[in-house]
């Protein structure tokens, strides 16, 4: 590996500081480091410093710096350009990254020797249209999320697999999400969480004013249809929570599993469910080998 592209977290101020350490570990090692052009001048590598479009093209891995949030940027990065992705925390422990800061320089030289793993992440692929006419187009690791402005009125949303109703759901919004996504928004909204390992898609109702809205698992090759049937009101997709496209009534999110997956490093640490005992504070009941909320 010659090239290795650094994505930061430019509110995060830890940052920039371990990206200058990086850099200079890299080019002790022969490897040239490369940011785009903002995060370079942030940290102060401005002689590293590229546009976007030579980062996707010619790094030859990605490390994110920051939380689950700069890993979810840097996906977007790494999908464009195939590339595999190795997220370090920063912050609070994430269900994303691989690499504790302790552990920073072991993991970078794994990853230098080839003494690492590829894990398949499904995306989804989402696409705005209005009227017969297609409006936008999107990626997303964790979800698509279709919701109500700030001052909006509750939404009304069409919902159908394919050519099959679902419901309208009278609610603030509603979650399309992946497995990786099952334990961001849509676990905050009540729904499930889903080994990433599978392959399916998950429907999670936001604040839905009715009983029967309930999250809904479905196959990943199908595709899911949601109309915007409010009048006047302000709706949002939301993608990841990076990326916002305005909808207005009668346009319609159309989302499926993507032909690309994400490929993240992995350094075989953790599992998911220790990540997952971790997050949730769960732990052992002792004598039972049972799991309780702490």
């Amino acid at each position: 590996m010659r090239t290795l592209g650094l994505v930061l977290n430019p509110t995060q101020s830890r940052s920039p500081e371990v990206a200058r350490d990086i850099a200079e570990w890299l080019g002790r090692h022969g490897v040239r480091p490369m940011l785009v052009r903002a995060h370079a001048a942030l940290a102060g590598l401005e002689r590293w410093g590229v546009e976007e479009e030579q980062l996707i093209r010619e790094a030859e891995c990605l490390v994110a710096l920051g939380g689950d949030g700069t890993l979810l940027a840097a996906a977007r990065l790494a999908l464009a350009g195939g590339k595999p992705l190795l997220g370090v925390n920063l912050g609070h422990l994430g269900f994303l990254t691989e690499v504790e800061l302790p552990d920073l320089f072991t993991g970078l030289e794994r990853l230098l020797t080839g003494d690492y793993r590829l894990e398949e992440r499904m995306v989804l692929k989402g696409e705005v249209w209005r009227g017969e006419g297609l409006a936008a187009s999107f990626c997303a690791l964790n979800d698509m999320v279709v919701s109500r402005g700030a001052f909006s009125r509750l939404l009304e949303l069409r919902t159908c697999v394919e050519q099959d109703f679902v419901a309208t759901y009278p609610a603030d919004g509603l979650i399309v999400s992946t497995p990786t996504g099952s334990t961001a928004y849509s676990l905050a909204a009540g729904g499930p969480i889903i080994v990433p390992s599978l392959e399916v898609i998950l429907l999670t109702p936001i604040c839905p004013h009715t009983f029967y809205a309930r999250p809904l698992v479905i196959e990943a090759e199908r595709q899911v249809r949601v109309r915007v049937e409010t009048e006047r009101a302000e709706a949002m997709l939301t993608v990841d929570g990076q990326r916002g496209h305005p909808l207005a009534v009668g346009d319609e999110v159309r989302v499926t599993k993507a032909p690309k997956y994400l490929h993240l490093v992995k350094l075989g640490g953790r599992s998911f469910f220790e990540i997952m005992r971790q997050k949730l504070r769960l732990g052992e009941s002792k004598g039972s080998g049972g799991l309780w909320l702490s």
